[in-house]
């Protein structure tokens, strides 16, 4: 609708910043329809603009600080007037539906959760990611918010993942599994055990139990809940692993003549393993509590990763993920005292 607040982009968080995200917000005007406006710098985007012939499509919203890549947490204090704090005032004005940046993890959640605040109740906010599995997604929270948790942190990290699962994956009731070291119900640390007792009598949780390592890419449950010292550790491995396994499947594709014949003979198979397996299709992750919808894009996206950050920013805020999460909580907070 032409009224629809856009989404605030956040042009001066990246490696590839201003650049790749201006040409992101470029794509997702004129290819996906998504409205985004550019926060930032306005001399180096005007000219990234200009570059693209773009410069009276997408408007700038001026914010002279940064805050590095390399910085962490503590920035969002120094930098009050930075480009990733002006587009989380925006959304906080409802000048803009939603943020995106690819800036630090660490100042987007501590900015986010400065200028946004948290839901009514909401302990900690939690990183969600979309995990390729067949033959649905599996959501993973928490990629790296919050390190340290106590066990009713990880039952709110259910409710949010459940709550995003319906959103944005269409899953009328998503099964959640908590990540330990082994499926029985007295595995795991004091904080998991007790996370297993609450999540098991959790009302509107479809929980399925503990999950273990090799159960994060099987499908096995729609909603994988842990700590965010553990997903990160598990988020990265599996990327690691993801591509060791391409080069290595490209090297043997092409070791010798049959081999090469093979592959092209199955080259539309070889393609679509191609792009489940990429990260930019997913659009980056998504941090999840807030009073508002913020994604997080990968510090190394490029154009296309950021033209579908925007676009899924704009998509969760038009299904109302925030309103939805509050529903849960609402409907749950009576079951334990410390919500």
């Amino acid at each position: 609708m032409p009224d629809t607040p856009p989404v605030a982009l956040d042009a001066m968080g990246g490696d590839h910043a201003p650049h790749e995200l201006v040409a992101g917000a470029v794509h997702a005007t004129r290819e996906l329809g998504v409205r985004v406006v550019l926060v930032g710098q306005p001399r180096p985007i005007y000219e990234a603009l200009a570059a693209h012939g773009a410069t009276d499509e997408i408007p700038i919203v001026r914010a002279e600080q940064t805050v590095g890549m390399d910085e962490g947490a503590l920035a969002t204090l120094r930098r009050p007037r930075s480009s990733v704090a002006v587009a989380c005032h925006l959304v906080r004005r409802g000048d803009a539906a939603a943020v995106v940046s690819a800036g630090s993890t660490a100042a987007v959640v501590a900015t986010g959760r400065l200028r946004l605040r948290g839901q009514p109740g909401v302990l900690r906010p939690a990183i969600a990611v979309t995990l390729p599995t067949l033959p649905e997604p599996t959501v993973l929270l928490d990629a790296g918010a919050t390190a340290d948790v106590k066990p009713e942190m990880l039952v709110q990290f259910a409710q949010l993942g459940a709550a995003y699962a319906e959103t944005a994956l269409g899953m009328p009731h998503p099964r959640v599994g908590l990540l330990t070291i082994g499926s029985e119900t007295e595995k795991g640390n004091k904080v998991t055990r007790r996370a297993h007792e609450l999540l098991a009598t959790t009302p509107g949780l479809d929980f399925a139990g503990n999950v273990e390592g090799h159960d994060l890419l099987t499908g096995k449950v729609n909603v994988i809940v842990t700590d965010g010292f553990t997903g990160n550790v598990a988020l990265k491995t599996m990327e690691g692993s993801v591509r060791y396994t391409l080069a290595e499947l490209r090297e043997a594709i092409s070791a010798s003549r049959p081999a090469r014949l093979g592959a092209v003979l199955q080259r539309g198979a070889l393609r679509r393993l191609a792009r489940r397996l990429d990260p930019e299709q997913y659009g980056g992750a998504v941090l999840l509590g807030l009073n508002g919808t913020v994604v997080i894009a990968h510090g190394a996206s490029k154009a296309r990763a950021i033209a579908a950050a925007c676009a899924l920013a704009a998509s969760l805020a038009a299904r109302g993920v925030v309103a939805r999460i509050g529903e849960r909580l609402a409907a749950a907070r009576p079951h334990h005292r410390l919500w």
